[in-house]
C-alpha cells in the first residue's frame, strides 16, 4: 500500500533531509586519498547524532553501519572497511537519516581525484578507465537523476520516472541495473512503490503519482553488463558481474501540486 504523508511528516522528512545532506557534503569532503571507509562512516555518525537525527541504516536488521560505501565495481550496500581511498577510485556512498520517525534517503558518487591538480596522473582511475570516460559516466547518471525526478508529477506515473532513466542511461551506452530499484519512503525505509530506473510493460500500469507521496528516485547503473552478484561473504556487498565500474544516485522527494520538491537538500 502507498502510503500518503500529511504535512506535519512532511516537515519532519523536510528536516531529517536537510540534516542528511548537509552530512552527506561534508562527508563526500572528507573522501580523500589515504582516508578509510569506516573512517567515513564514523564521520557520518556523529555529525547526524550532532545535528538530531538517527542512523537510519543502522536500523535496518543486520545492518551495523550508518553509510553504505561503494568503490569502483562494488554497486550497493558496501559494508565500510579498513580500506583506504585512492587516487582514482570511483566512490559512492549511501546514507539515510531517522528523524522524528521518519526516514530520508540519499546517495551520491564521485571521482577521486588528485587534490592539488584536481587532475589524475596519466589521466586514468584505478580501474584503468580514461578520466574523461569516469567524468562523462558520472555526468550521465546525474543527468538521469534529473530527468527522472522532473518527471514525479501530480498525474504522471512511476514509469514516466523510470523511461527518463533508462532513455539517458542506456542512451550513453551504459546499463541500468534491473534487480535494485527505487522506492517509496518514510515510516520505513522502504516502502511502496517501487521506483525502478527501467521501464517493463505499459507505463499505464504502473502506479500513478499523487500529492503527497515520498519517494527515493534512484539510478543505479553500470558501465559495463546489467548483471550483478554478491561478492565476499557478508551477504550485503553487490558488484557487477563483469567488474566494470558502477555508480548511484539518490534523491528522497515528495510530490505537489507545484511538482517535485526535494527533501534532500
Amino acid at each position: 500500500m502507498i502510503n500518503i504523508k500529511n504535512d506535519k511528516q512532511i516537515e519532519d522528512m523536510r528536516h531529517g533531509g536537510k540534516i542528511l545532506a548537509e552530512v552527506l557534503l561534508e562527508v563526500l569532503k572528507h573522501a580523500k586519498p589515504g582516508v578509510s571507509e569506516l573512517e567515513l562512516d564514523k564521520l557520518a555518525e556523529e555529525l547526524i547524532i550532532k545535528k538530531g537525527g538517527e542512523p537510519g541504516f543502522k536500523r535496518v536488521d543486520g545492518y551495523n553501519h550508518t553509510i553504505c560505501i561503494s568503490i569502483n565495481s562494488v554497486v550497493v550496500h558496501g559494508i565500510p572497511t579498513n580500506y583506504k581511498i585512492k587516487e582514482g577510485d570511483v566512490v559512492g556512498i549511501d546514507c539515510g537519516v531517522l528523524y522524528n520517525g521518519l526516514n530520508t534517503d540519499m546517495a551520491e558518487t564521485i571521482y577521486v581525484k588528485s587534490q592539488k591538480s584536481k587532475v589524475l596522473v596519466k589521466g586514468q582511475s584505478s580501474s584503468g578507465r580514461k578520466s574523461s570516460e569516469i567524468d562523462k559516466f558520472l555526468e550521465t547518471g546525474k543527468r538521469a537523476l534529473d530527468e527522472g525526478i522532473r518527471q514525479a508529477r501530480v498525474g504522471n506515473r512511476v514509469g514516466h520516472i523510470s523511461k527518463a532513466i533508462q532513455s539517458i542511461v542506456e542512451g550513453e551506452g551504459y546499463s541500468v541495473v534491473e534487480s535494485l530499484v527505487g522506492h517509496g519512503v518514510g515510516e520505513d525505509l522502504h516502502e511502496d512503490p517501487e521506483v525502478p530506473g527501467f521501464l517493463s510493460g505499459d507505463i499505464n500500469g504502473t502506479p500513478l503519482l499523487k500529492e503527497n507521496m515520498t519517494i527515493a528516485v534512484e539510478v543505479i547503473y553500470n558501465m559495463g553488463g546489467k548483471d550483478v552478484v554478491y561478492r565476499g561473504d557478508d551477504n550485503w556487498t553487490i558488484s557487477t558481474a563483469d567488474n566494470s565500474i558502477s555508480g548511484l544516485f539518490e534523491r528522497t522527494i515528495v510530490i505537489t501540486k507545484r511538482g517535485p520538491v526535494f527533501l534532500t537538500n
